[in-house]
């Protein structure tokens, strides 16, 4: 079995608040590379619970921050598409994302990375 490792670094200020972020996987060819959000869920099988870990820096914009939520949003909404093709969900879900998109006048900023 191969295995591999994916590290999240964070540089505090003197109040702890984010002031830097980097992410390596090396697999993956990420060395480093310097982000200024980001979510991470993870899923405990026995607890039937989701726990969450989200950063940002203290410069990350309110315009960057509401297209990254966007993003993750439509990104959420492929995933469960992908896993459940349950489409009557996922509609809604679609629906739910262009009504966010539309109340912060975002246009189509839907592009995302896909990381699968």
């Amino acid at each position: 079995m191969k295995k591999t490792s994916i590290t999240i670094d964070v540089a505090l200020d003197e109040n702890n608040v984010p002031d830097q972020l980097s992410w390596s996987a090396p697999d993956g060819g990420i060395d480093q590379q310097e982000t200024h959000a980001m979510f991470l869920s993870t899923w405990d099988k026995e607890t039937q619970e989701s726990a969450r870990i989200d950063l940002w820096t203290k410069e990350m914009p309110v315009d960057q921050m509401r297209v990254f939520v966007h993003q993750t949003l439509v990104g959420i909404r492929n995933s469960y598409m992908k896993a459940t093709q349950d489409v009557e969900m996922g509609e809604a879900f679609q629906q739910f994302c262009d009504y966010f998109s539309s109340e912060h006048k975002l246009g189509k900023a839907q592009k995302t990375k896909d990381s699968n």
